[in-house]
């Protein structure tokens, strides 16, 4: 019989990455079962965590989007490469076209950002 792992409060990189690990493992885990219910905790779990070491600055999403770029030394060809298309990742960092919730989880994962700091609403500059 084994022992299954009690999870709690992550507070070091260490039980992160293990937390990570053991997600990528039940996260096509079916609704109803317990590697399901261990599947929604670490989602909470792993994303408290990364809110509580990411100093993210308050600003709108496309300049977050900017910012990740150049701590990464990314430009938007890259995020061309990882959306598809360089026309509307120059659309979307110019606020000529709003993000699509395609590229907010494209970016959010590429870019390691939380999906809540690119969802925030923002102004696009419009042409009359």
């Amino acid at each position: 019989m084994s022992t299954k792992k009690q999870w709690f409060l992550i507070d070091s990189e260490k039980e992160y990455n293990a937390a990570v690990n053991r997600y990528e493992q039940v996260k096509q885990a079916a609704n109803g079962t317990e590697d399901h219910k261990e599947k929604m905790l670490l989602v909470h779990l792993i994303a408290d965590y990364e809110k509580s070491i990411l100093d993210l600055p308050e600003v709108d999403p496309v300049e977050l989007i900017k910012i990740r770029l150049d701590d990464f030394g990314y430009k938007p060809s890259d995020l061309a490469a990882v959306y598809g298309d360089k026309g509307t990742i120059s659309k979307v960092l110019n606020y000529k076209q709003a993000l699509s919730l395609t590229m907010i989880r494209k970016f959010s994962d590429f870019l390691k950002l939380p999906v809540d700091s690119l969802i925030k609403e923002y102004k696009l500059k419009t042409d009359f």
